[in-house]
C-alpha cells in the first residue's frame, strides 16, 4: 500500500473527544478532519467498532481516516459502549443499546460545527453489521454506507452458524472477544477512573459464549440486528464489499438481490480485511473507490459510479492446494444486475459409483452409505479466513477418504461459475440429529484437489432454522444444500469433484453420535451457476493500485510474531489434535509510550471415533504496560459435549503489575438443541 502525504486539505487530528449519550455515558472518539472544517462545513464519516482505537486498530484507522479526511471528510472512530476509552459496560454484540447509541452519535456528528449534516458509515466485520442495523433505523443524518464483510442475517450466515450446524468459529469468536471484554481503559486518557472502569467491564460483561449456546435455532434473539427481517427498512445507498476467503461472501449477493435503494456489490480474492490491504492479492485502491462513493451520496456529485456493473468480482483461476496464497490468479468480472439472467444453472447428476455426469445421460438409481470418520475436516481451513494464519483449506484429498466422492470427467472446455451451487441430496440417516458437509473441488491433472467452496447443513433443519425437526431413521428424505457464492474458472482438463461427509470437526461441531448416510444415486444431482463471459462489460473493469493516509506513530516489535496451524496425529492414543497459534508478540507504539502484547492459542482435539471425545480449547493472553503501569488479562475456554448437553469450563484472571487483582470462573451445562 502507498503512503499518501500530501493530500488536497491538510488534516488535524484530535485524539480524544467523549461524545455525551442522553443517558449520562460518555464514548471516546479520535477525530480527522480537514482544517478550517468550522469555516466551511464538510460531510462526515463513521466508523463504531469495540477494538480500542487508541491502541489495537490505530494504524489501522490513520490509513483510511487519514485518507478520507485528506480529501475533504470530516472522520470520527469511535469505541462502543464497554470497549476501549469508552464509559459503561459491552455486555454482548447488536444489541439495541449500541445501535441506540449509534443513532445518538450520529445526531451529535450532524450538530457539529465542522459537519454539513451529511454522515457516512463504513465498518469492516463489526461495524459492517452495525452500519446495516443502524441503516435499518433509518436516522436523517445517516446518507450512505459501505459494509465490508458482514451479513444481513446473524443466524443462517454468522460466525455461530451454517445450515444449522455450530461452527468452531463461535468457539473461537467467543473467545476474542472473551479477550477484548476483559482488557482496561487508557488512564492517559480517563485518568484514575481506569481501574473502576476496569473492574466494571471484568464483573459486567459476562461469559459471551454461554448466552450463544443458549440460542440454537434460528429464534428471537438472532433476528434482532438481521436486516433480512425487514428489507424495506434500508433505504440508504449500500456498497457490500467482501472477499472469497472471508466468511461473509455471500451476504453481497443477497444484499444485492434484496436492498431497493441504490447498491454495488465487490467481491475480491480477499480475506477478512479491507481490500487495500486485502490478502490473498490483489489488493485494491478500495480507498479511493469509498471516495467516489462518498462523493456521489455525500456530496452529491454525480462521477458515474452508479454506471458500474452492479456486481463485480474477481474471477478465480485454478490454483494448486495450499493453506496462503500470496495472490489468487484472475480477472475483474461484472453483471449489470444480481441475480443475473448471463448465469443459468446447469445440473449434473451424482452417479454410482462416484461419477458427476451430466443431467442427460441414464444415470439409474443405486443406493451409497458413508459414515465419515472424525478426522474428515482437519484439513478445511477457518470458517472466515484471516490471513494471520495459514488457514485456508489443504489439499482435499487428505479429506476425501472419509467421504463420498462424485468426479466429472475431465473438461472439454472452460467451465465458469458465478453464485451459489445447489446440491440436492436423496437420502436417509440412523440417527434423529445428523450433519451433511459438501465440498466442491478442482482437481488438476495431477490429482491435487483444491477446495473452491462447501455448504453444511443440519438435516434437522432440512425445512427451516425456526422449528428444527428430528429425523426418523431409516425415512428417506429430499434435502437442500447451499454451497457458498464463488467466482471460479475451471480448466480444459480438470475435473470437477463433489465431496460428502457426515461430520467436518473442527469447522463444524459434530453431531451427538456417529451417523450412518445412505444416498440415493441418480436421484441426486448438483446444480451449477454457469456464467456466460461478457469480455466487453468485464476487460472495462479496474481499479487503481492501493493508497492509505499515514500512521501516526512509529512502531516497534519488541518480540517475534508466531502464526502457525499444526495438525497433531497421536496414533500412540489414537488422539488427533488441530493446534493454532496466533501471536502476535509484543508491540511498542513509540508515541503513545505504549507496549501492547496478544497472544491467541487453539486446541481442537478428539479421540478415535468417540464423539464424547470432541473438544475445544483457547486460551488468551493480552496486555499493556507503559513505565510503572502494567496489566494483563489471561482467558481460557473450554467447550466439550454429550450426546445430550454442551459444557463450558471458563476462566478470567486479570494482573496489575505482577499481582492478580481479579478472577473468575464458570462451569456451565447448556442442553443440545437438535445440533
Amino acid at each position: 500500500m502507498k503512503i499518501v502525504r500530501d493530500f488536497p486539505y491538510a488534516v488535524t487530528v484530535e485524539e480524544y473527544i467523549p461524545i455525551p449519550l442522553a443517558d449520562g455515558t460518555h464514548l471516546a472518539a479520535r477525530l480527522w478532519r480537514p482544517e478550517g472544517a468550522e469555516q466551511q462545513t464538510v460531510p462526515a464519516i463513521l466508523e463504531y467498532i469495540p477494538y480500542r482505537r487508541r491502541d489495537s486498530t490505530r494504524l489501522r484507522d490513520d490509513a483510511m481516516h487519514h485518507y478520507f479526511a485528506g480529501h475533504g471528510y470530516a472522520c470520527l472512530r469511535v469505541d462502543l459502549r464497554g470497549s476501549g476509552d469508552s464509559e459503561g459496560v459491552l455486555e454482548d454484540e447488536y444489541l439495541q443499546q449500541e445501535l441506540d447509541d449509534g443513532v445518538e452519535v450520529l445526531r451529535w456528528m450532524g450538530e457539529q460545527p465542522w459537519c454539513n449534516g451529511n454522515v457516512g458509515m463504513i465498518g469492516i466485520s463489526w461495524g459492517g453489521f452495525n452500519g446495516l442495523q443502524i441503516a435499518a433505523l433509518r436516522p436523517p443524518e445517516l446518507k450512505a454506507v459501505v459494509s465490508v464483510c458482514s451479513t444481513d442475517d446473524r443466524y443462517a450466515d454468522d460466525v455461530h452458524h451454517m445450515g444449522g450446524c455450530l461452527l468452531g468459529d463461535n468457539l473461537s469468536w467467543a473467545s476474542t472477544m472473551f479477550a477484548y471484554n476483559s482488557l482496561p481503559p487508557d488512564p492517559e486518557i480517563v485518568g484514575e477512573r481506569w481501574r473502576e472502569m476496569w473492574f466494571q467491564r471484568l464483573e459486567g460483561s459476562g461469559l459471551w459464549l454461554e448466552k450463544w449456546l443458549r440460542h440454537q435455532r434460528r429464534d428471537d434473539y438472532w433476528k434482532h440486528g438481521s436486516i433480512c427481517e425487514d428489507w424495506s427498512a434500508v433505504r440508504a445507498p449500500v456498497m457490500a464489499v467482501s472477499g472469497w476467503a472471508d466468511g461473509y461472501s455471500n451476504a453481497v449477493f443477497r444484499l444485492l438481490a434484496n436492498l431497493q435503494g441504490p447498491r454495488l456489490g465487490l467481491v475480491g480474492p480477499w480475506s477478512h480485511k479491507y481490500p487495500h490491504q486485502g490478502v490473498p492479492g490483489p489488493a485494491i485502491g478500495f480507498l479511493q473507490e469509498c471516495l467516489r462513493w462518498w462523493d456521489r451520496w455525500l456530496k452529491g456529485e454525480q462521477n458515474g459510479i452508479m454506471d458500474e456493473p452492479m456486481l463485480r468480482v474477481w474471477m478465480q483461476d485454478s490454483v494448486p492446494p495450499t493453506t496462503r496464497y500470496e495472490e489468487r490468479p484472475g480477472r475483474w468480472v461484472g453483471e449489470p444486475h444480481w441475480p443475473s439472467a448471463n448465469v443459468e444453472f446447469e445440473p449434473l447428476t451424482l452417479a454410482w459409483p462416484g461419477r458427476l455426469e451430466r443431467a442427460s445421460a441414464v444415470a439409474p438409481e443405486r443406493e451409497m452409505t458413508l459414515q465419515s470418520p472424525l478426522s474428515v475436516g482437519l484439513f478445511a481451513g477457518k470458517w472466515c479466513s484471516y490471513a494471520a494464519t495459514p488457514d485456508l483449506p489443504h489439499d482435499q484429498r487428505e479429506e476425501d477418504g472419509g467421504a463420498l466422492v462424485f468426479t466429472s470427467a475431465p473438461l472439454e472446455e472452460p467451465l465458469e461459475v458465478l453464485g451459489a451451487a445447489m446440491l440436492e441430496l436423496e437420502l436417509s440417516v440412523d440417527q434423529p440429529v445428523a450433519m451433511v458437509a459438501a465440498r466442491l473441488s478442482d482437481v488438476a491433472a495431477d490429482d491435487k484437489a483444491t477446495r473452491v467452496t462447501y455448504g453444511l447443513l443440519n438435516l434437522t433443519h432440512r425445512e427451516d432454522a425456526e422449528t428444527p425437526q428430528p429425523l426418523e431413521p431409516g425415512k428417506t428424505y429430499r434435502v437442500r444444500v447451499k454451497f457458498n457464492d464463488v467466482a471460479q474458472r475451471f480448466p480444459v482438463g480438470h475435473r470437477i469433484r463433489l465431496s460428502l461427509s457426515t461430520s467436518y470437526f473442527p469447522l463444524a461441531w459434530p453431531a451427538p453420535r456417529p451417523v450412518r448416510l445412505r444416498l440415493m444415486t441418480g436421484a441426486s444431482r448438483l446444480l451449477l451457476p454457469r456464467r456466460a463471459p461478457r469480455e466487453d462489460m468485464d476487460a472495462r473493469i479496474a481499479f487503481p493500485l492501493p493508497e492509505g493516509g499515514p500512521p501516526s506513530t512509529e512502531t516497534h516489535q519488541l518480540t517475534p510474531q508466531l502464526h502457525n496451524w499444526r495438525v497433531i496425529r497421536d496414533l500412540a492414543e489414537d488422539e488427533s489434535t488441530l493446534a493454532v497459534t496466533n501471536d502476535a508478540g509484543t508491540v511498542r507504539l513509540d508515541d503513545l509510550n505504549l507496549e501492547m502484547q496478544r497472544k491467541a492459542l487453539e486446541w481442537y482435539s478428539y479421540q478415535g471415533d468417540d464423539f464424547n471425545s470432541v473438544r475445544g480449547e483457547t486460551l488468551w493472553e493480552r496486555g499493556f504496560r507503559r513505565g510503572d503501569w502494567a496489566v494483563r488479562t489471561v482467558t481460557r475456554t473450554v467447550l466439550t459435549s454429550s450426546p445430550t448437553d454442551f459444557e463450558i469450563h471458563a476462566q478470567l484472571d486479570a494482573y496489575e503489575g505482577g499481582r492478580r487483582v481479579y478472577a473468575r470462573n464458570w462451569d456451565v451445562k447448556i442442553p443440545r438443541d437438535l445440533v
